[in-house]
């Protein structure tokens, strides 16, 4: 059977005849942009004919208002920088809808430039791929200007609603320069990851302060709660002082667990090369006990055996028992997704890498915009559920008796 070529593939070939290169079709002056300006000319008017109630040339007899010329609209895209005549009525009521009164950006413009923002790409690096791409100039103002509308975003994202229960949550912070009156100075920004009844993980919110401390956690945790969290599981966190103490005071039922990755970090700060490996081994025996009776027993064998080389490591470990002893408690399958914060210091390396192009931030609105959506894109790929959750939830709703159902 011959296909009959119909009239859009007679003007398709007729529109190809000149065609030689991909220049031809979407270079600069190619002819892509050139049906795209006709196109969107001819919809203009077609829409000013509709919006008078009579063809050009055949005014009505009734009709007051009438053709007035046009005027020239930058309009900036995917196909760069495109001038366009947009036609105008005598009484300058006509407003067309393709292209918005006050638009100057294609639709989807926006877009690549709040995902190259995304990224960590900086206004000057989205000004010059914008330009070498789609041969369109943007200013700071605009960059600017279009990713304003995302602050709007996350305060409807810090203030959303939240479960009544996440079985665990961490909770850490990072260092972002900021310019604060005149002087940059090094915040914190507080971060928290809630995993849900599902196994999933998710971002409850993000807060920025001077300095990490106990006091700012509490007002998070009143704010958690004040947003719907009524129980928390387990509550993952580093060896902040204070911060066990601030956690139960809002959710008294919570086990405060010590990160034991940041403990065994902490003690091999200052150990000699020459004998990290056998101390690393030999805290190994501490936190890998089948209980907290056997864990105690090799605490004390060596604290005898490295208190008179570093006497300080056994001590920091005796003094953070109490948060470090209840991960002692748990099945191996619970242990293996708490005894470490890695869900959050995973979280911090994707954002520091993110904000690594700039030397500072201009203000806090700044590194909310940034890492709201970098944070967007990072939980993109948050679609499963963390490892054997069924068996670590079954677990749960036992340990946990009355305050979690599956």
């Amino acid at each position: 059977m011959i296909k009959t070529k119909t009239r859009k593939d007679e003007l398709i070939e007729e529109l190809l005849k000149e065609y030689e290169k991909p220049e031809d079709i979407i270079g600069k002056n190619g002819l892509l942009k050139e049906l795209t300006k006709n196109l969107l000319e001819a919809a203009m008017r077609q829409e000013l004919t509709h919006h008078l109630g009579y063809e050009k040339h055949s005014r009505g007899e009734t009709s007051i208002n009438a053709r007035n010329g046009t005027s020239k609209k930058k309009i900036n895209g995917d196909f760069g920088d495109l001038e366009i005549s947009i036609p105008r009525d005598r009484e300058a009521e006509f407003e067309p809808q393709i292209i918005k009164k006050h638009q100057t950006r294609w639709n989807g413009f926006d877009e690549k430039i709040i995902s190259m923002y995304a990224r960590g790409m900086t206004t000057r690096d989205i000004q010059g791929h914008l330009q070498e791409i789609y041969g369109v100039e943007v200013s700071p103002d605009l960059v600017s200007t279009v990713t304003e509308g995302v602050l709007e975003e996350v305060v409807k994202w810090q203030s959303r609603p939240l479960d009544s229960i996440y079985p665990i949550v961490y909770m850490d912070a990072l260092r972002v320069k900021i310019r604060d009156d005149g002087q940059v100075k090094n915040k914190a920004v507080y971060l928290a990851i809630g995993v849900n009844m599902e196994g999933l993980k998710e971002v409850l919110g993000m807060w920025i302060e001077q300095t990490e401390g106990s006091k700012f956690w509490l007002q998070i945790l009143t704010e958690l709660k004040n947003r719907g969290v009524r129980d928390i599981m387990i509550a993952c966190v580093d060896g902040l002082t204070g911060f066990p103490e601030a956690i139960n005071s809002v959710f008294p039922q919570a086990d405060v667990q010590l990160c034991i990755v940041h403990m065994v970090r902490n003690s091999l700060k200052f150990v000699s090369y020459k004998f990290r490996k056998e101390i690393a081994n030999d805290l190994k025996r501490i936190y890998r006990a089948v209980n907290a009776t056997e864990a105690e027993f090799n605490l004390k064998e060596f604290s005898a055996k490295w208190d008179e080389k570093y006497p300080m490591i056994s001590k920091s470990w005796e003094s953070k028992w109490d948060q470090i002893i209840p991960f002692l408690a748990y099945s191996e399958d619970i242990r293996k997704v708490i005894y470490t914060t890695n869900a959050i210091e995973s979280l911090n390396m994707t954002l520091r890498k993110v904000i690594k192009n700039r030397a500072s931030f201009p203000n806090d609105d700044a590194v909310k915009k940034l890492l709201y959506l970098a944070l967007k894109n990072i939980s993109k790929k948050w679609t499963m559920p963390i490892r054997d959750w069924g068996s670590v939830l079954n677990q749960f709703a036992i340990r946990f008796e009355g305050r979690i159902k599956i």
